[in-house]
């Protein structure tokens, strides 16, 4: 069996234009799930009325159901309902980019929230009493001195999170988006090149993620070492 990598080098642009999507995607995921995450995570660590419930069910209901379900969910249902709303029963297409933007965002919030919740628990009571006797108020002592301490204690797990936030990027081509995946799977059915495509993207996903898994261990060596 021989194989015949020439259409990868004649395809290159196109799927080097799937992969930033899919990084993109993974950014925007990160960044955005993260900052929610936190949100989350502090509602049920303060225990805030009725916000701690509905946090708590929120991160029930997205770890208990398959990203591609909410996917679905988003891109059909949303429309519907936006459109009842504000639209005269007409249905509001939201678009596929947007849905993937938000939904990951959405989805990834609440596995971050339940790592810096990890986090806000693992963290010695002494933190707590001593930023109260410095007089900080709630909001400084969470900013400037808890928080730093819980995403350095759990960056780790939390890259390891964004790991498989990056390999989740695939699943957007149930909504006919171009990610790294999509274009080669597009690529492919016109050339019949399968084995050399999805090989081709195989390698790229096994370098990306053994790197950032290489990223994580020494991370996490570090973070043992200065616990010490």
């Amino acid at each position: 069996m021989t194989f015949n990598f020439s259409i990868v080098y004649d395809n290159f642009s196109y799927l080097m234009q799937g992969l930033r999507f899919s990084l993109l995607l993974t950014v925007v995921g990160f960044g955005v799930g993260l900052i929610l995450g936190i949100c989350l995570a502090l509602l049920q660590h303060l225990n805030v009325p009725l916000g701690a419930r509905l946090a708590r069910a929120y991160v029930a209901l997205m770890r208990s159901i398959p990203l591609i379900l909410v996917l679905f969910w988003f891109f059909f249902l949303v429309p519907i309902i936006a459109g009842t709303l504000f639209n005269g029963g007409q249905p509001m297409p939201i678009g596929g980019i947007w849905t993937a933007f938000i939904t990951f965002s959405l989805f990834e919030a609440a596995y971050y929230s339940e790592i810096i919740r990890v986090g806000l628990r693992s963290l010695d009571k002494g933190q707590f009493e001593a930023s109260k006797a410095l007089s900080f108020s709630t909001i400084k002592t969470y900013r400037f001195i808890i928080l730093p301490q819980v995403i350095g204690v759990t960056s780790p797990i939390i890259l390891s999170q964004t790991i498989i936030l990056f390999q989740d990027t695939s699943l957007v081509y149930v909504l006919s988006l171009t990610d790294f995946v999509g274009a080669a799977s597009k690529i492919a059915q016109l050339n019949g090149k399968l084995v050399e495509l999805y090989l081709f993207v195989a390698i790229i996903y096994l370098v990306i993620c053994v790197s950032a898994s290489q990223l994580v261990a020494v991370i996490r060596k570090r973070t043992r070492i200065i616990g010490r």
